[in-house]
């Protein structure tokens, strides 16, 4: 029923150009009524208008039987009026709906404002909805206007309507500004005023930028269609070289009308390098053949020449005749500017025979210097003639040959210098770009050696650096050593002042010899103790985290290695986790921890080889 209706309406009370009739005219009022089929209020069974003011053969009763919603035929549009003119100015009519009526703004009142329109527009905003007004009476007002695809319905008195096509929407805008009212109901929740406007919508947008690309495609295709139509086809494919072709590329060589294709091919297989010692004399036969060519082009040269000459005594004889003619009409007007006949002319007359009479004058001048110029060559061209010495046509066409054999000379001549500009303009390149590599590459050597000097010389810094280390490791051992040394002596000092001091009291108290042998049991015992404390103060604590994690790897790889390693060989794994080490840093690292390492000789002479082994856990047992 939907599609009925919108079929049946086409462009219901959407045209902007309508009849002018005023809405307060009864006269319209009741055509506007009979035309839509409806009885106008209080006067029942009645039209107030005769059929002959409205549409004939209009039956009001058409939607009574077929159920379609009534159609007002003085719509422009249904072809049952012709358009008003464009300059009438257009009045809005009252529309009848079944469920609701609505009624035109004041005329006098501005046309109610719209928002710009979003590309691809469908759908529309419709504000000033009555309270009561439900979504079956918005479809029933605006399938009008065409298809509707979705309503979406706020609570709040609006909503947003989408149409199938964009020129839907130009219909539905031309309702905004209208009041409706639902039924006959004077209440103010059923009535409103509409405002219809423009909705920006993301459905519409894709389909329209869906459509732009659609078009930019066939717009695409259409060029590209158009090009491939204007472009020049393309040459015909060359074969390839064999006897069989060959002797085929012979005989039409011979013929006139298609040596110019087949000498194109013989150019072709030439620059190919086809030419070879078995396929010599063929090609050198074609060459000939090409060579007989020669004399047909200089006779068609000649021929060509012969109808030139005459179209130039044709056209030298045609401007003779038009330059007899302008002699005669400049003759013509200075007969008319003698004073017999000038002065029967009036002002006008004479100033245009005095125009006319300066523009023929410049024309003939013209016309006669062409004359002449033709003449002269002419007459340069018999000179030229007259010192030849075979006035025969035979002659001439051997000059002819003559000429055109130096001409062919000059331009071999010309290409060749070209030719030799060519490859002097090569050979300046090549030498340009020959001394930039060679200046690029000493550049890289330059920068090379400078890298390398540069990588020394941080060795050499690394290498001072770890030498100072060492040194001052030395240094600090150094001056360990002589404070160990001093405190020996002077422990010793103390020692021997006590075994002096023992010794008296032996002499003086007489004790016997087990006593002695107690003092001297607690001096070796005091001097091992005294040992044992400096060998703990030169072993010093852990410097850092570094250190303790290198002694864990250390001490790992020895106790898988029960026999002990060389310093070389624990150097060599130890660079694989940490380059920067060096030899020394380890072999210091294990002198200050003798009760964890121990330092062994194994082998004879030149096998003589030192061992470093783990002791740690030996060192643990004993205590």
């Amino acid at each position: 029923m939907m599609a009925a209706a919108a079929d049946g309406l086409g462009s219901l009370a959407i045209d902007t150009t309508q009849l002018n009739m005023s809405v307060t005219d009864p006269t319209a009022w009741a055509t506007a009524m009979n035309n839509l089929g409806m009885v106008p209020v209080g006067l029942p069974g009645q039209q107030l208008v005769s059929d002959s003011i409205c549409v004939p053969g209009f039956d009001p009763g058409l939607n009574m039987m077929t159920g379609i919603t009534p159609i007002n035929p003085m719509i422009p549009g249904l072809g049952l009026v012709p358009p008003p003119p464009t300059e009438v100015a257009v009045v809005k009519e009252i529309i009848h709906c079944k469920s609701c009526t609505l009624f035109p703004q004041n005329p006098n009142l501005p046309p109610p404002s719209t928002r710009e329109r979003p590309p691809g527009c469908k759908t529309v905003f419709v504000g000033g909805l009555p309270e009561n007004a439900t979504e079956e009476i918005i479809q029933e007002v605006f399938e009008q206007c065409g298809d509707i695809t979705a309503i979406r319905k706020s609570k709040k008195n609006f909503c947003h309507i989408r149409f199938a096509e964009e020129f839907m929407v130009d219909k539905a805008i031309y309702l905004s500004g209208y009041r409706m009212r639902l039924g006959s109901s004077t209440d103010k929740k059923d009535s409103g005023r509409l405002h219809v406007d423009f909705a920006q919508a993301r459905d519409d947008f894709y389909e329209w930028e869906c459509k732009q690309r659609m078009r930019a495609r066939e717009e695409r295709h259409r060029r590209k269609l158009e090009e491939d139509r204007l472009r020049p086809p393309s040459p015909p494919p060359i074969m390839h070289y064999s006897e069989h072709e060959a002797a085929l590329l012979a005989e039409k060589l011979k013929d006139d009308s298609k040596f110019s294709e087949a000498i194109t091919v013989l150019l072709s297989w030439i620059e190919r390098g086809e030419v070879n010692r078995r396929s010599a004399n063929q090609f050198y036969s074609m060459v000939q053949s090409a060579n007989s060519h020669v004399r047909r082009l200089m006779n068609e040269k000649a021929t060509h020449e012969q109808e030139m000459e005459e179209a130039k005594e044709n056209f030298k004889n045609a401007l003779t005749g038009i330059l007899t003619q302008f002699e005669q009409i400049v003759a013509v007007f200075n007969a008319s500017t003698r004073q017999k006949a000038w002065d029967h002319f009036s002002k006008a007359q004479r100033k245009n025979i005095d125009i006319w009479r300066k523009h023929s004058e410049e024309l003939r001048n013209a016309q006669s210097e062409q004359l002449m110029g033709i003449r002269r060559e002419e007459e340069m061209e018999m000179s030229d003639d007259e010192n030849c010495d075979s006035p025969t046509k035979k002659m001439r066409v051997d000059e002819s040959a003559l000429a055109a054999q130096a001409y062919a000379l000059k331009e071999e001549n010309d290409s060749l210098r070209w030719q030799l500009d060519a490859y002097r303009n090569e050979v300046e390149l090549l030498k340009q770009e020959k001394e930039q590599l060679f200046r690029t590459e000493e550049n890289l050597t330059k920068d090379q050696q400078v890298q390398f000097l540069q990588q020394t010389m941080q060795g050499m810094q690394q290498q001072l650096l770890t030498i100072q280390e060492e040194l001052n490791n030395k240094k600090s051992e150094l001056e360990q050593a002589k404070e160990e040394q001093s405190h020996t002596q002077a422990l010793l000092k103390v020692l021997q002042e006590q075994l002096k001091g023992t010794k008296e009291l032996v002499e003086t108290n007489g004790h016997s010899h087990e006593d002695t042998n107690e003092i001297n049991v607690l001096t070796v015992a005091l001097v091992n103790q005294d040992r044992e404390n400096n060998i703990e103060k030169r072993s010093q604590g852990l410097k850092s985290e570094k250190e303790a994690l290198l002694i864990g790897i250390i001490s790992t790889f020895l106790h898988v290695h029960p026999f002990g390693a060389n310093i070389e060989y624990l150097w060599s794994y130890m660079q694989q986790l940490d380059s920067k080490i060096s030899a020394n840093e380890i072999e210091m690292l294990l002198m200050r921890l003798p009760r964890m390492f121990k330092q062994e000789f194994t082998g004879v002479g030149a096998t003589l080889e030192k061992r470093w082994k783990l002791c740690a856990f030996e060192g643990i047992k004993t205590t």
